[in-house]
Parts: C-alpha cells; sequence; structure tokens
C-alpha cells in the first residue's frame, strides 16, 4: 500500500495517531521495530499500544480531575485508545485500569483490520528526508533514530529514569491477613466497591520494611546513567524511603480511609495492590515501581503482611527514558522546526503518562490530516485538558529546566474574577474545559459529535 503518512513507532500514541488518521481517510504506514528484528528490554511482546508500568489509566473523574478530563476530551474525538480501554476494563475505584494483554490485543486488532493503516515491522534508523511523518518512538527509541534526532535537532536529548512495578500472583496472597477495600469505601460497582487488595502493616513492621529498601542492594548503574535524574511520578519505592522515614506513609503506603476490618482502624501503613488482568489472576503493588535487584525485591517484598508466600509474575524494574526539549524545538502543531514535514507524539515529547501520550498523539494526527486537506485546525483551547497539555508541550515550559509532566489543573489558566471555595475550584475547571471544547468543535475542528457543554457553576465568595 501507498501512504501519505508514515508514522514511526506502535505504542499509545503512535497507534492513537494511526486510528485518527485512518479515520480521516488518510493512508499510514505505521512502523513498529517489535516483531522486527529489534525490541527493548522493557518491552514483553510485539503487540501495539503494549503498557509497560502499570495497567492504569488514572482518574476517570471527568468532573474533579484533569486526567479524567483529558478521558472525556478524548472520548469526544473517538479515540481508539479510550475505546479500547473501555472494552478491557477491570474494578479500580474511580481510576481506570484495564486488563493490559486484552487492550493491547484489541489495539492491535483493530489497526492490522484498518484498511487505510499498513503495519510494517520494522526498525527506522534515519529520519525521512520528506514526506509527512509522525516520530511517535516512546521513551524507549532507538539508538540510531536516537542518534538521527540530536543530528536534526542540534540538542541533546534529555533523560529520566523509570520504574516498573511488580506484579502477585492472586492465589498466593495470605487474604488472612489481608482484606478487600478502596479507599474512602469509593470503589466502583465492577469491583463491588472493594477494588484493592490491603497489607495492613504496623509501626514495628513499617519501620522495617523502611529500613530493608534502604539497606537493599540496587541495580548499578552504568557511568553515562549516574546523572540521569528521576521523574518525581514515578520514584523508585526505594529512592522515596531514603528520603525520610515517613515518606512512605504519606506516599504510596498510607493507611487513611483504609478501615481494618479485624481492628476497626486505619493501619499505620498500607500496601495495596490493584487487578491487573480480566481474570483478576494477577494484581499489581501499586506506588512499588522499583531499581532493587530481583533476588532482594523477593526478600524484602515477601516481609510485607501478607505476601510472605507472594509469588511474582513480574519484578520490578528501571529503564531509562528518554525526551527531546520540545518548548524549544516544536512549533504550536507539534512540527520539528528544523525540518517542519516531521511531527513528535507520545512521551518522546516529554509528556508523562500513558493517556497523555495517547492525547498528542492524537493532536499529531488530527493537525497532519488538517494539513492534508488544506484546512487549519486551530489548537484546542488553553483551558481544555487536551489545550493545556499542548501548550505546555510547546511553549508553555521552560526549555531549560523542561521536565516530563502529567495534564493537571496547573497547566490550565488561572480562574479568573471572584474568588471562589477551594471545593469548587475542581468543578469550575472541568466546567470551563468542557464549555470551551464544546466552542472549539462548533467552530468545524472537528468532523464528529460534538459534546454537549455544561454550564459553569456560580464563583460563590470564600
Amino acid at each position: 500500500m501507498t501512504f501519505d503518512v508514515h508514522i514511526i513507532g506502535g505504542g499509545l500514541a503512535g497507534s492513537e495517531a494511526a486510528w485518527q488518521l485512518a479515520e480521516a481517510g488518510v493512508r499510514v504506514r505505521l512502523s513498529e521495530m517489535r516483531g522486527g528484528g529489534g525490541t527493548t528490554a522493557a518491552h514483553e511482546s510485539d503487540r501495539l499500544a503494549e503498557m509497560v508500568c502499570s495497567n492504569s489509566f488514572r482518574s476517570d473523574d471527568a468532573e474533579n480531575n484533569a486526567v479524567g478530563l483529558l478521558h472525556q476530551e478524548m472520548r469526544a474525538l473517538d479515540s481508539l485508545i479510550m475505546a479500547a480501554a473501555e472494552l478491557h476494563k477491570v474494578p479500580a475505584g474511580s481510576a481506570l485500569a484495564v486488563d493490559r494483554e486484552g487492550f493491547a490485543d484489541e489495539v492491535t486488532r483493530r489497526i492490522a483490520a484498518h484498511p487505510k493503516i499498513e503495519v510494517v515491522r520494522e526498525r527506522v534508523d534515519a529520519l525521512p528526508a520528506s514526506g509527512p511523518t509522525i516520530i511517535a518512538t516512546g521513551p524507549l527509541t532507538a539508538p540510531g533514530l536516537a542518534d538521527a534526532i540530536a543530528a536534526a535537532t542540534g540538542k541533546d536529548a534529555l533523560a529520566f529514569f523509570d520504574a516498573i512495578a511488580p506484579i502477585v500472583h492472586r492465589d498466593s496472597i495470605d487474604m488472612d491477613i489481608c482484606w478487600m477495600a478502596a479507599r474512602w469505601d469509593r470503589g466502583s460497582a465492577e469491583g463491588g466497591g472493594k477494588d484493592y487488595i490491603n497489607c495492613p502493616m504496623t509501626k514495628e513492621q513499617y519501620d522495617a520494611f523502611v529500613a530493608a529498601l534502604n539497606d537493599g542492594e540496587k541495580t548499578e548503574f552504568k557511568q553515562w546513567e549516574k546523572d540521569t535524574p528521576y521523574f518525581e511520578g514515578c520514584m523508585p519505592i526505594e529512592v522515596m524511603a531514603s528520603r525520610g522515614v515517613e515518606t512512605l506513609r504519606y506516599g504510596p503506603m498510607k493507611g487513611v480511609g483504609l478501615d481494618d476490618p479485624k481492628t476497626g482502624r486505619w493501619p499505620y501503613a498500607c500496601v495495596q495492590l490493584r487487578q491487573d488482568n480480566a481474570f483478576g489472576t494477577l494484581w499489581n503493588m501499586v506506588g512499588f515501581q522499583t531499581k532493587l535487584k530481583h533476588g532482594e525485591q523477593v526478600r524484602i517484598f515477601r516481609t510485607i503482611p501478607g505476601l510472605e508466600k507472594a509469588e511474582f509474575a513480574r519484578l520490578g524494574g528501571i529503564h531509562r527514558n528518554s525526551f527531546i526539549r520540545s518548548p524549544e524545538l516544536l512549533d504550536h502543531e507539534l512540527r520539528l522546526k528544523a525540518l517542519p514535514h516531521i511531527r513528535f507524539a507520545g512521551q518522546i515529547t516529554g509528556c508523562e503518562g500513558y493517556v497523555e501520550s495517547a492525547a498528542i498523539g492524537l493532536l499529531a494526527a488530527r493537525f497532519t490530516a488538517a494539513e492534508i486537506a488544506a484546512k487549519p485546525l486551530a489548537p484546542p483551547p488553553l483551558e481544555t485538558a487536551l489545550g493545556a497539555l499542548l501548550g505546555h508541550i510547546t511553549g508553555g515550559a521552560t526549555a531549560d529546566t523542561y521536565q516530563p509532566m502529567n495534564i493537571n489543573f496547573g497547566l490550565m489558566p488561572p480562574l479568573t474574577g471572584p474568588r471562589v471555595k477551594k471545593g469548587d475550584r475542581k468543578r469550575i475547571y472541568t466546567d470551563r474545559a468542557r464549555e470551551a471544547l464544546t466552542t472549539w468543535l462548533g467552530h468545524g475542528n472537528n468532523p464528529g459529535e460534538v459534546v454537549p457543554g455544561l454550564a459553569l457553576h456560580s464563583m460563590v465568595e470564600d
């Protein structure tokens, strides 16, 4: 098949971009190195849109959470990633988590079946000299292509470490010690309101655990890796522990909102596990990404109450993620200023998170389709989650200190007018965003269905 656009990288961003272009009638060549002589240490299969670090898209609350709002906006724009996630979701309270294998299979099947998409299993080591191109190779871009990008931009890629959490077999967890519940009893209907397995710790157990993390043998870094910073949103558990004995109790191991049925009280600290597949046989240790050596992980994590006999389907790991200095290198339509026939999408732009990566793939595709059709596409308003994320990547952030960022309300323009109660602000942000998106769509920026706008809440005085 001849093609109109070349997409390099079949992760979440590349798959979303391919789908959006194909649905607009544009022919796509999707190059994916896994299955074609190339792979990475972090991936486990040759499926498209494979989720590596976690199976969660985080909060699905579109009323009070910025990432939930981003989910809603992507659904309004016919996102393949969000449609596949809906079909393969698993109980996770107010979050959207998926059976990662079923999800990746769904995306792979839909992409392979689309008549406008040709999937080619190949590694691309050079930037195409001409023709519309979207680079969506993610944070684990192959060295050859990474070198080509560096040569084209004249800038060294920035980098940070990203870590993977262990996965435990459900039948190896001692449920006489652990119990099922969601924090503050805010579980999902799918999970019967009890979406997480909770492992309680006393103060003595917690203090011993933190000491073991600090003393445990860690993965040794290569010389060129030693000065690479961690991303704060995916910090290894032992790095958090090294920041102070109480750090984990106010992070992934907080016990607040979890009533232990044996005591009727909150535990001093608590380890939570989240369902990782549709069968409920695999459970992910929430917030337990790690760079401990594998033997140390088994030894230390089996000191957690209820996990004394834990069997691990996957142990944690660590890999280096790379991204470009997007605010300096890309224009407002994600084009590389030095080579404007090339756009970048996904985590390589410096956005962080599965859904954020897919969202930038969606926008890169829509800008490309509009350019091919000679019908300019206005960027989504900064008041929307999509627009705020795009604005941050393409100029809102300071290039010299640019670091990966999840979507959050802080990327949106501040609220104006009378002061509002703190508890009302998130709802006002999301209502304002829906109104802005509806107006944007109504101006012909999307051929699909326009989502209904909602009136802004009244701005109540403090």
